[in-house]
């Protein structure tokens, strides 16, 4: 039982620490959410200790402070590139190679026996003694008639061991005509099935070179030949011959003509026809008296007595055995009890090993796998192969196997059979007397577990795995073969491939109708990996029940929650996309059981595992995907309830899943040519369900998690397919306000041909109307383009024209008019489908490129075409992101807030007019809805568009609906190895080791470093060749590596010491107002470059200094909304790695956190001021600790762990100038800041002793534009846009001014706009307006 502990263990283990394997510490194999009880442990132990400088423990606590233990984002949805996530394409399913294309059956056996006892045939001299025995019985021993009816009798009985269902037929001593009759019966018996036809020639001469074999006239005095090619024709295919006569190959051959097979393109027929022969063609059979005269069929038909007669004469056993015991052998051959039974068990895992380990898997399957005869006798062919090799006979096969009699597998069959047969005296004479089963399957398991500890895909595979497969069937071993099986196929899909092709899947579901308890966890295990690798064979377990013994294991108490986890993914695979899977796991009430799991745990229960959730909501979401009456039930049974609280759950993944699982709760069952008013609308219940459903989803719309936002976006996409046309009103009464405005705004929107790029944007308006008080239609046409490619306005004007598209669109409402007015039935609030659009156009502005995608097609949906052009970029040098040129698109409307903040830079269209007027008949009546058509064209190619047309069959409508990912995505968890790994680690942790005793290293340095003055001179000058300038920048802690951003958003990175740009890409394609911020995450491990965007998106890159490797590691929108009145966010944010939290604000009254390690908004605190955020600065040895510097020239600190975030809030600067630069000073200190404005004074402030500045530095007068403070060293350094940057200590005393560029021949520097320090050199580095970035050192350290 202890390897079962081992097993249960490793999996506990294993499974949690991959849904968490973030700190490097003893307790590594927590689960998430001891991260923020940990987070803050770290930060007591370290601020406990900052009185006390003299102790050890201070200065192991200090350097914790430096350098903090949470890493982030490095969990496996991190690893799949953004941009390779599909959009949703529906797999095409192959079908496995190891699916046997059909199962076989022998369904006839005809026996021919030529023996002619007491006649020799002319060809053949017989030696003396020779070989007589026929079917084990010596024909000289009684009457030629009876003895020949007796070897017949017995052939007969020793195939039915093999074959006991087929019908036999013998014919003794035939004519060609009784042959033929016997061959036609058999074929019309078997119908598809397999003939075997056994052929025996020891009374009649060879067969000869044309491929004739022998039988006789009437009278038994002629031999008469019987052509192979008329045989042929009798049986036909599929067959199996065995030919036991000398010479057998010339059969062999005469078939090969016949059918041709040497060619390529052999026929399939070839595949159908077997054939087993004695001997080559100048051979003659063993004569031999101590083998029987029919060796060949007594190997085929016989093989234990076989091969123990022949192994006994050969060992020395032969001393104390009497060779007639084996004939008394004790047991029954399917007993594996007894010992002929386990005799057969060891013989048959012996020659299914040898078998598997020499053919290729194909061949393999055909022959072992596909019939049972067929598989018995190629098993006791090896035998034969063996055994007459021995007596220089070769037995040949169609198809060939390759040479196997002296495999070494031969050499453990003769152990077991020694082993086995020194019992045997005792037993047979006292049959009471106990068998000692052989070690021969223990071995054979051992051999193998030592393989699975050294071996690998890339070496031999286990040649065990026929055995493994043979101890299941035994109940002493199966327990200890199903863990190791385990093992083996948790090593990859490759493992399971190979389990699967020699043949353990009729094995293990099987197993699933066994009640073993110690069984359960192994199997449930088993099954995950193979579902994980193919999913097909949820049918097989739906049509034996299978999936019964899958919920019972989700309902039993006492199973570990991660396999559960595996129970609830197994069950999640049955159900997906298969009818009768669902409809039989909602009999099972498995609804009843998944929610059971999901209600609220007690407080005094265990967190539950996060993977469980997660598998509980995707198997929810996949029992009621497409499948009316499960979600009916899932209604009923208060789904929403239990799911929407999972909706701010810490873990990403869970998150998703509920989306999912409450997105698929949604029908989007009626299809849109119909009428809206129909008769299910009637069901209050289903639009009270759809209506919170929709409601939850729209509070994680803004969720940082692209995971959990791209099923928001499907989720989305199914509500729109339901509720086309209530979304287009929506979605145009956010147009109807503002058409006079629009109207006046046009004249500068048709000016948009920018030179500097190939977008031409032309605007159509179609006519456009507004009702007048009495109802008669004033219409103002208006047509404006800017360029040749606008449509022709051959039509513009025509009512007729108008309407008629009405009618060919099939997302038409159908309007019930009465009294002139419109009556829309409306399914859930206004403002709900009002959230939705606007939900919508969020979505479709998202930073992630994948979840943007998704948001335009969930518009293409309500018929809003969102024609993104990108600019064309004129070419860059070579290795350089090229230039773009931007179309400022966002000045389309100003009048409205929304559309201003949420259309941004996206071109709209209606394809269908939102919304049509009561109408008597369609000529008269005019559309009053601004219809816009906005669409930019690419100059020489049609328009870049991805709303394809709605199509009117509700077939192709579907069609267009996106896929959801998470299911796909979160089921190759279960295909990687889930068991150890624990290697990969500890090389991450001394790499980590290494960074950590370079940075302490430096640390110390830099505190007790006197620096004198920065050198003038720049070690390193790059020319960044922004034509905007560097907007800011960043050094690399641990290699000379800077890298920096412009204006639109373009990023670029440099080596400094070797002087190569090593990489350089665009942050997006739609760049707004620039980069605000560059940080590194995780910079003591794997680092990602974080890129904050001035509008408040967020982007963090990995592999950003790998040229053209560069992949998005996830995306979202960190200020959510922004005060009224404000035109820009002008997001400002910094990122704090102690807490794992991301603080951002702007123009907008909140301070937001972001917990990266959740992907989560976990708090938004009130920034308390009138004014916008102009600086932010998170302190970077104390967890939660923030200051805010505001507009007005105001600061405050805030605590955000405590409920009161708020610290103290004062005022340095006296003059009403925004704050520019705002840091932490250098060292523990929690509350000393440095604080920096526009007007150009530096102060120096204690927030927790005094609001007072202790100290005010006069930097620049009326023009500072950036300050950097150190965060080691006791430095800063502000600039201004003067073209100068000063150096100053904490004490305020000047350490230096840079001016110029003296080795680039005195050219001035342009306004500085970015400065940083490295965090652990006294580096800094200086970006300016005009494209440089320049490197200075101070004066007492060397150039590196």
């Amino acid at each position: 039982m202890a390897l079962g502990d081992l097993m249960v263990s490793r999996f506990s283990q294993s499974s949690v620490s991959l849904v968490s394997n973030h700190r490097y510490d003893e307790d590594c194999v927590s689960s998430h959410d001891d991260g923020d009880s940990r987070r803050k442990d770290s930060e007591a132990k370290s601020s406990s200790s900052y009185g006390n400088g003299t102790t050890e423990g201070a200065a192991t606590a200090t350097s914790m402070a430096y350098l903090p233990q949470t890493i982030v984002l490095c969990e496996l949805r991190h690893d799949a590139s953004e941009a390779s996530a599909p959009l949703g394409t529906s797999e095409i399913v192959l079908v496995p190679k190891w699916r046997l294309k059909e199962r076989m059956k022998t369904g006839c056996v005809a026996l021919v026996l030529c023996l002619n006892i007491t006649v020799d045939p002319p060809d053949v001299i017989k030696i003396s003694p020779c070989a007589r025995i026929e079917a084990w019985i010596d024909p000289f021993s009684m009457a030629p008639p009876k003895a020949l009816e007796t070897i017949g009798k017995n052939l007969s009985t020793q195939y039915e061991r093999w074959q006991p269902r087929a019908r036999y037929k013998v014919q003794l001593d035939p004519t060609v005509d009784e042959v033929r009759k016997l061959c036609l019966t058999c074929r019309k018996y078997a119908k598809t099935e397999r003939v075997l036809f056994h052929y025996n020639g020891h009374g009649v001469p060879k067969p000869t070179a044309n491929g004739e074999i022998w039988v006789f006239n009437k009278s038994y005095t002629q031999y008469i030949p019987l052509p192979i090619s008329e045989l042929d024709s009798w049986l036909k295919t599929p067959s199996i011959y065995v030919f036991d006569c000398s010479a057998a190959r010339m059969i062999l051959n005469a078939f090969a003509e016949l059918h041709d097979w040497g060619s390529s393109g052999s026929s399939g027929s070839s595949r159908d026809c077997i054939l087993l022969a004695a001997c080559d063609v100048h051979e003659t059979l063993p004569q031999s008296v101590e083998f029987p005269a029919d060796v060949f069929t007594s190997c085929l038909t016989t093989p234990i007595k076989m091969a123990l007669k022949w192994f006994c004469r050969r060992s020395l056993l032969k001393e104390i055995i009497d060779e007639s015991l084996i004939d008394r052998i004790p047991g029954r051959q399917n007993d594996r009890k007894t010992l002929l039974g386990e005799l057969n068990w060891i013989f048959t895992a012996v020659t299914d090993t040898i078998a598997w380990n020499v053919l290729p898997h194909e061949l393999f399957q055909r022959l072992f796998r596909q019939d049972l005869l067929v598989a018995s006798l190629f098993r006791n062919f090896l035998l034969a192969e063996r055994i007459m090799r021995s007596a220089n006979c070769n037995p040949i096969s169609h198809p060939m196997l390759p040479p196997t009699h002296q495999h070494h597998m031969w050499d453990a069959w003769d152990m077991a059979a020694e082993i086995c047969l020194s019992q045997l005296p005792q037993l047979v004479l006292d049959p009471s007397t106990e068998f000692q089963p052989s070690p021969f399957f223990t071995e054979q398991l051992t051999a193998f577990e030592v393989w699975l500890d050294h071996g690998s895909e890339h070496k031999k595979p286990p040649e065990q795995l026929p055995i493994v497969l043979q101890v299941l069937l035994s109940q002493c071993h199966r327990f200890r073969a199903l863990v190791l099986l385990g093992r083996f196929l948790d090593m990859g899909s490759w493992a399971v491939d190979l389990a699967l092709s020699v043949g353990i899947f009729p094995y293990v579901l099987k197993l699933l109708q066994t009640t073993t308890n110690e069984l359960r966890q192994i199997l449930v295990f088993i099954w995950t990996k193979i579902l994980a690798l193919d999913k097909s064979c949820q049918i097989d377990l739906v049509k034996d029940g299978g999936h019964t013994y899958f919920i019972r294991f989700l309902d039993s108490s006492g199973a570990f929650p991660e396999q559960r986890a595996m129970a609830a993914f197994v069950l999640a695979v049955i159900v997906d996309g298969h009818r009768r899977g669902q409809e039989a796991c909602l009999e099972a009430n498995l609804i009843g059981v998944c929610l059971g799991h999901l209600e609220a745990s007690r407080p005094s229960d265990p967190q539950p595992e996060p993977l469980f959730l997660q598998w509980l909501c995707l198997c929810l979401g996949k029992l009621w995907e497409d499948f009316m009456e499960a979600q009916i039930m899932g209604r009923e049974a208060n789904a929403f309830e239990k799911l929407a609280p999972l909706l701010s759950e810490p873990q990403p993944e869970v998150r998703a899943a509920a989306v999912f699982a409450l997105g698929t709760l949604l029908d989007i069952g009626f299809d849109s040519n119909k009428s809206v008013v129909e008769d299910e609308f009637d069901d209050d219940e289903k639009i009270r369900a759809e209506d919170a459903i929709i409601k939850s989803l729209l509070d994680v719309v803004s969720d940082g998690s692209p995971l959990v936002r791209a099923e928001v976006a499907v989720a989305l996409a199914r509500f729109a397919f339901g509720h086309k046309q209530h979304l287009k009103l929506a979605a145009a009464s956010y147009w109807k306000p503002q058409s006079s405005s629009l109207l006046t705004s046009l004249p500068s929107i048709a000016k948009f041909h920018d030179p500097g790029s190939a977008t031409i944007v032309s605007l159509h308006m179609s006519p456009l109307t507004r009702a007048s008080t009495d109802s008669q239609p004033v219409a103002r046409e208006s047509r404006i383009s800017s360029s040749p490619l606008g449509s022709s306005g051959l039509m513009q004007g025509s009512p007729l024209s108008d309407d008629s598209s009405l009618h060919s669109d099939s997302g038409m409402m159908h309007d019930s008019v009465s009294n002139g007015a419109v009556h829309q039935p409306r399914l859930l609030d206004n403002a709900v489908y009002s959230q939705c659009v606007r939900a919508m156009f969020a979505l479709a502005k998202d930073p992630s490129p994948r979840i943007a995608s998704l948001g335009r097609r969930v518009l293409s949906i309500i018929g809003i075409e969102q024609v993104v052009a990108k600019p064309s970029k004129p070419t860059g040098r070579p290795g350089e992101a090229a230039t773009t040129s931007h179309t400022p698109l966002a000045g389309l409307a100003r009048s409205s807030s929304w559309f201003d903040m949420h259309a941004g830079n996206l071109p709209l269209s209606f394809r269908t007019p939102p919304v049509s007027p009561p109408r008597t008949n369609y000529l008269s009546g005019l559309r009053r809805v601004c219809s816009l058509e906005f669409r930019p064209h690419l100059l020489g190619s049609p328009d870049s568009g991805l709303a394809d047309p709605l199509l009117g069959a509700s077939g192709s409508e579907r069609s267009l609906l996106p896929l959801s990912t998470i299911y796909g995505w979160s089921c190759g968890h279960f295909s990687k190895p889930l068991l150890g790994g624990a290697d990969a680690s500890q090389e991450i942790a001394a790499k980590r080791e290494e960074k950590e005793k370079f940075a302490l290293e430096h640390i110390a340095k830099c505190q007790h470093s006197s620096i004198s003055k920065l050198n003038n001179n720049p070690i390193a000058n790059w020319d960044t060749r922004f034509e905007t300038g560097t907007k800011t920048a960043l050094l690399h802690p641990f290699s000379p590596i800077v890298v920096a951003a412009d204006e639109n958003e373009r990023i670029r990175v440099w080596n400094y010491e070797e002087a190569t740009l090593l990489n350089g890409f665009d942050n997006h394609d739609f760049p707004d107002k620039g980069i605000s911020k560059l940080c590194l995450i995780n910079e003591l491990d794997d680092s990602l470059l974080l890129v904050a965007s001035c509008d408040g998106s967020v982007r963090i890159w990995k592999n950003y200094a790998t040229k053209g490797k560069q992949k998005l590691v996830t995306g979202f929108s960190s200020i959510q909304g922004h005060k009224p009145g404000a035109r820009d966010l002008n997001a400002v944010v910094d990122w704090q790695q102690q807490s794992g939290y991301l603080y951002a604000s702007g123009e907008t009254s909140t301070v937001t956190l972001w917990d990266l390690e959740k992907e989560q908004l976990v708090r938004s605190v009130p920034s308390e001021s009138e004014c916008g955020v102009t600086a932010l600065s998170a302190s970077q040895v104390h967890g939660g600790q923030l200051a805010a510097g505001f507009a007005d020239g105001s600061l405050r600190l805030y605590d955000v762990r405590s409920p009161e975030p708020l610290v103290c809030a004062t005022r340095p600067h006296q003059k009403v100038e925004r704050v520019v630069g705002l840091s932490f000073q250098p060292g523990l200190d929690p509350a000393k800041v440095v604080s920096a404005s526009q007007a150009g004074d530096i102060q120096f402030l204690d927030l927790r002793t005094t609001r007072d500045t202790y100290l005010t530095i006069d930097a620049h007068r009326g023009s500072l534009t950036a300050l950097a403070v150190h965060r080691h060293a006791p430095i800063i350094a502000s600039g201004s846009a003067k073209q100068l940057i000063k150096v100053f200590s904490l004490q305020g005393e000047q350490l230096g001014i840079i001016r110029y560029y003296p080795s680039f021949m005195a050219q001035k520097i342009g306004s500085v706009s970015c400065l940083t320090f490295h965090p652990y050199q006294v580096l800094l580095a200086a970006g300016a307006a005009d494209s440089f970035v320049s490197i200075y050192t101070h004066d007492n350290s060397q150039a590196r």
